[in-house]
This record gives structure tokens, C-alpha cells and sequence, in this order.
């Protein structure tokens, strides 16, 4: 009669493969196949005999490892860089992902555990205390501080407050931006020409308040040069710039 064996409980071939490792104490970047894919078949052999539904995938892995163990027999390749081509260098990327993810989920259980024995509750302090400032003695506080060594601790706190000035963004001025409308500079030229049939660009603007209202004052004379209302003329460079209305303004 034979002796039963009971298995270890194992959740993948990846999972058994790594547990062969650690038995064995072997070098997971150095991994000897012939003798992990031997002792992996043993395994797999007494499985069969247990339970056949979970068979795929470790047979799936020990097809891998037989392969793995093929091409160690045969001479090694090389890559293009001239560097040996390791066949057991996918399994073992496998396998140490395999254990960090492995890992870290016996850090969640142990966190889990350890979670059901911690206890929390709310604050039960009473609003008295929660509403008490202790009072504070200002002889204590001061001490033996004298006026003298007050004013440099004040000075010192004024100093330090003005060496985090920046001495050219602190000379900066606000900039706002001025609204001119072009509607109400073509009513303000019209109105001109009421009073004025001829007259200079320069006397149009002696009364214009900033560079913004002599730009959109300029661009109410172009465009009323297009419709024709006006006539523009300048005798030389940079001479006079006379305009005259034609006709009566509307």
C-alpha cells in the first residue's frame, strides 16, 4: 500500500518554480535548468495524479523549461552588440516580477491583520478645556528684556523685511489698460470738422490725452480718408499733415 503525499498548495507554475528556487537556494539570475526542470517534472508527475484540472498551465511551463534546457545544450547565440543571448533571461524577469507582486501582497495581508486590532474613536474632550488659553505673564515673557535690545530685535525684523524687497520689480508701476473707442474718436473728428474745414493732424490732437487716443484718433482719420470724407495732405517729409473736409459733414 502506498504512503500518501500531500502537496503543497501552489498558485501557478511561477509560483512553484520560485518556490523550487528558494528550496534549493539557488541564484535566481543563475538559475541551473536541468536540475529545477527535473525536480519542477516530479512535481508535475504527482499532480497528475491529484487533480488534472489545473494542469495547462504548469504544463505550459514545463514545456518552457524544456526548452530552456534544449538550448543550453546548444551553443550559445550571439546579438548584434556581441553579447551572449541568455535563454533563461525572459523566465527570470518572470519570476522577479512575479515575487515583487508576491511580496507585496503578504504586506497587504500582514497590514490587513493588523488593521482588526487597531481601535478608533472620537475626541471626547469637554469644550471647557478645548476653550481654555492658558494666560500669559508678560513680566515672565520678558524677562530681563530691555528697550535697548528690543529696539534691535525690531530692527533686525525691519531689516530682514526690507532686504526681501526686490529693489527693480518694487520701482514697477501698475499698468491699466486705457479704453478709446473708435466710434466715439470718429464722433470727435466729425465734430471738429464742423467748426474747422482745414486744419492740421497736430492741432486735431492738442487735446488728446495720451499716446492711445492720438493712435485711434489717427486710425478715425484713415478711415474716414476711405469713405471719402476727407482729403489729407503733406507737402513734404515729415512735414504738416493738412486735412480738409469735403463737402458738409453729416
Amino acid at each position: 500500500m502506498g504512503i500518501p503525499v500531500k502537496l503543497e498548495v501552489f498558485e501557478g507554475p511561477l509560483d512553484l518554480l520560485l518556490h523550487l528556487i528558494e528550496k534549493n537556494k539557488v541564484d535566481i539570475y543563475d538559475i541551473p535548468i536541468v536540475e529545477i526542470t527535473n525536480q519542477y517534472m516530479e512535481y508535475i508527475r504527482q499532480m497528475q495524479r491529484e487533480d488534472l484540472n489545473v494542469m495547462s498551465e504548469f504544463l505550459v511551463m514545463a514545456a518552457t523549461l524544456l526548452d530552456i534546457k534544449c538550448k543550453m545544450l546548444l551553443p550559445k547565440e550571439v546579438k548584434e552588440d556581441g553579447e551572449e543571448e541568455d535563454p533563461r533571461q525572459e523566465l527570470v524577469e518572470q519570476l522577479l516580477q512575479y515575487k515583487m507582486y508576491k511580496y507585496m501582497s503578504y504586506e497587504l495581508r500582514d497590514r490587513q491583520v493588523d488593521a482588526d486590532l487597531i481601535l478608533y474613536k472620537n475626541p471626547t474632550i469637554p469644550e471647557e478645556v478645548l476653550e481654555y488659553i492658558e494666560p500669559v505673564d508678560l513680566d515672565l515673557l520678558l524677562g530681563d528684556l530691555t528697550m535697548v535690545q528690543l529696539k534691535k530685535v525690531f530692527q533686525e525684523v525691519m531689516r530682514r523685511q526690507t532686504d526681501k524687497v526686490d529693489p527693480v520689480r518694487s520701482k514697477f508701476g501698475k499698468i491699466e489698460k486705457e479704453e478709446v473707442s473708435l466710434t466715439d474718436k470718429f464722433l470727435y473728428v466729425r465734430d471738429y470738422l464742423q467748426e474747422h474745414r482745414r486744419f492740421s493732424f497736430r492741432q486735431l490732437l492738442q487735446k488728446q490725452k495720451s499716446k492711445m487716443h492720438v493712435v485711434v484718433t489717427f486710425l478715425a482719420i484713415l478711415e474716414m480718408m476711405k469713405l471719402g470724407e476727407i482729403y489729407v495732405e503733406q507737402e513734404s517729409t515729415c512735414g504738416e499733415i493738412m486735412i480738409e473736409r469735403k463737402g458738409d459733414v453729416v
